[in-house]
């Protein structure tokens, strides 16, 4: 992890170098905003682009739009396991 990023994000860095230990950092940028960017939450994360392994030529990233479309639908996903109803019931 660069040194940028470590003084940047000091409590992000440590998950996201673990992830990369364990993964690799195709698997990272793959699944970032489904395993790690949710962190952002409690901590502060940087955005995909911002990792130091990140290639704008090579790999896809989510607008805003995109994920708070993602989060909303994931709430639902919730909602709907907590109270055991099916979408539009």
């Amino acid at each position: 992890m660069t040194e940028t990023l470590a003084d940047e994000y000091p409590e992000a860095a440590p998950y996201i170098q673990q992830a990369v230990d364990e993964h690799g950092e195709e698997w990272v940028l793959e699944h970032y905003y489904a395993k790690l960017y949710p962190l952002g939450r409690v901590i502060a994360m940087p955005d995909k682009e911002e990792l130091p392994f990140y290639d704008p030529d090579e790999h896809d990233t989510k607008t805003e739009g995109e994920r708070v479309e993602m989060y909303q639908a994931w709430s639902e996903y919730r909602e709907n396991l907590r109270t055991g109803t099916k979408p539009d019931e």
